[in-house]
């Protein structure tokens, strides 16, 4: 009896504690605000120092159109989407060479890698701008011939230097979509009589792109920054329109901004892409991605972990 009226009274404790109400409040991080509060404070103190400095803003605003600098604009777009194709298809190629079992086109692979992994990308460009040093002309037998300084101008320069040295980093990113396949999959399409380039073509590749794909958008926006290195030769993209309008009325800062601007806006769409690209890519392969691109800094307006706190 003194058992039955024990277990009973531990009933009873429990089902009062069921019936006591509790109520969910959020984890406080004051360190937080006060982080944030100092970060306002200095980005205050930095737009004063602009909104007094000697910037022309009008001027910003005028050549934020100027059609000398759309045109560099269109030039730095159409070099940087032209030089991403040609990586991402020397990357394809050196890729599958890295992984042939012949081992004279892994070596081969190999040094353009390290060649052109290994030297800095400004270093390159210049290489192929005086590349008619080395070969003063350019001739195919029967098909055609010509000078090297005519045909090699910064345009083609810039394309070759950023295109190549993007290969030699997308034959990485290309050798490890195409090692992440299970192996398992091609030992099935070998089963199926199917040929190496046709499982290559139709089995690994489009399974590899889920790992490579996501990478691409990254690699854009890192492209379409360095490709401003074009002006070190010449080339008339953005920075170098830039600078010929600098030279000339003195306006340096303003028309850097309206560089930084226009490649900030630039970044920003890539950057949109690469979001929704990856969480298409994304699906089947890892739970729900944070959406840390379009988070506010040091976690404001998220919903913060929620915690038990018995009422009073």
């Amino acid at each position: 009896m003194a058992l039955e009226a024990a277990a009973g009274s531990q009933r009873v404790e429990v089902e009062a504690l069921r019936q006591r109400s509790y109520k969910i409040v959020r984890l406080r991080h004051p360190g937080r605000w006060l982080a944030g509060a100092v970060v306002l404070a200095l980005l205050a103190l930095l737009v004063q120092a602009f909104a007094h400095g000697q910037i022309q803003w009008k001027l910003v605003g005028q050549f934020l159109t100027a059609d000398v600098i759309l045109r560099g604009f269109g030039i730095t777009l159409l070099i940087s989407a032209l030089a991403m194709l040609l990586g991402l298809s020397l990357g394809t190629t050196f890729a599958i060479m890295r992984l042939s079992a012949n081992p004279v086109t892994r070596f081969v692979a190999w040094l353009y890698v390290w060649i052109f992994r290994g030297t800095p990308v400004l270093l390159q460009l210049l290489v192929w701008f005086n590349i008619a040093l080395v070969f003063p002309r350019i001739i195919i037998p029967g098909v055609f011939e010509g000078r090297t300084v005519d045909i090699v101008t910064p345009f083609i320069a810039a394309l070759l230097g950023l295109g190549i040295n993007e290969g030699a980093y997308m034959t990485e990113v290309v050798r490890g979509g195409i090692n992440s396949v299970d192996h398992g999959q091609t030992e099935a399409a070998n089963t199926l009589g199917m040929s190496r380039f046709q499982t290559l073509r139709r089995i690994i590749l489009p399974q590899a792109m889920r790992l490579i794909v996501p990478v691409l958008g990254n690699s854009a926006i890192g492209m379409l920054k360095t490709s401003s290195l074009a002006a070190a030769i010449s080339c008339t993209e953005m920075l170098n329109a830039a600078q010929q309008v600098y030279f000339v009325n003195g306006a340096v800062i303003e028309l850097l901004f309206v560089c930084a601007i226009w490649y900030l806006a630039a970044t920003t769409v890539l950057s949109i892409g690469q979001y929704f690209i990856e969480k298409r890519y994304g699906k089947g392969t890892s739970q729900a991605r944070s959406r840390s691109s379009f988070k506010l800094p040091f976690g404001l307006g998220s919903a913060g972990t929620p915690a038990l706190e018995k009422a009073q």
